[in-house]
């Protein structure tokens, strides 16, 4: 079936989606106020009688609200009474996932635990709920090196992509290193027995890492010398440039020790996790 539509009227109604289109822009653009709020800040700076501005989704002004000339478009909201706090950052995740590693292996530093990540699990919903927004998601504290963690915000999203801290998920770096020692790791075969195991399989590990990386630097960009690609002692190559942080479960005061002069040996970024 063939339409006609005659040239005037295709100019009107041009002008009517265009319209539109504006005043839809308009509206997602719009600047968002939340005043007379109790504001406590990270920096320590708190305000009784608040404003805070956001504008295009970021935050663009948070002081009294007599320091802030409010424009005309923007929407109000009073929550006099309430109390707006900063977003709190939870170093050490287990959110998001069902189970993150096998037992195969005390060391599995290949591992991203990104790709274990369901971005509709309701344990987002309570850490919204619970006013976290940005989290370090990892696998369990079962190994000795349980793979690399990641960075990311808790909003809701449709895809994983949307909530990581990082700018390209098939070749940056998008996390840390999980790492773990003391009595978790050991049981059975091929696990360690004894915690000078724990810390041989480390080391040999991180050895591996440095002849690996002495190797690309050798070749120096020609493709024929490099060697093997090996994705497993990729990020622990990243570790050693100071390039990927290591996230290491420890408790006990020898361990802590052991973690540090682990540190020391091979000159690694390293947050202590628990020491308790």
């Amino acid at each position: 079936m063939l339409y006609l539509i005659n040239r005037g009227l295709m100019k009107r109604l041009l002008k009517y989606v265009l319209a539109v289109l504006i005043t839809a822009s308009s509206f997602y653009a719009q600047i968002k106020i939340f005043k007379n709020a109790e504001i406590l800040t990270a920096s320590g700076k708190n305000y009784s009688k608040g404003i805070l501005v956001i504008n295009n989704s970021k935050i663009e002004f948070v002081g009294q609200l007599e320091d802030y000339n409010i424009p005309s478009d923007a929407e109000i909201v009073d929550v006099e009474g309430k109390v707006i706090i900063p977003g709190l950052v939870d170093t050490h995740s287990h959110i998001g996932i069902d189970w993150g590693f096998d037992s195969d292996s005390p060391t599995q530093p290949d591992l991203r635990i990104l790709d274990a990540i369901d971005p509709f699990h309701s344990t987002f919903n309570r850490a919204r709920a619970g006013g976290i927004t940005t989290v370090n998601i990892m696998a369990g504290s079962g190994h000795l090196m349980s793979g690399q963690t990641v960075y990311l915000k808790t909003k809701r999203a449709s895809t994983l992509e949307e909530m990581l801290i990082c700018e390209n998920v098939q070749f940056g770096i998008c996390g840390g290193m999980k790492m773990a020692n003391g009595t978790n790791s050991l049981r059975g075969k091929p696990f360690p027995g004894t915690r000078a195991k724990s810390a041989a399989i480390i080391r040999d590990l991180f050895y591996q890492a440095k002849e690996y990386k002495k190797k690309i630097d050798e070749a120096d960009g020609d493709a024929a010398k490099m060697p093997e690609r090996n994705i497993k002692l990729e990020p622990l190559v990243e570790i050693l440039e100071g390039k990927r942080m290591v996230h290491h479960h420890t408790h006990r005061a020898d361990d802590i020790m052991t973690v540090l002069r682990l540190k020391e040996e091979f000159g690694f970024k390293v947050v202590l996790h628990h020491v308790s």
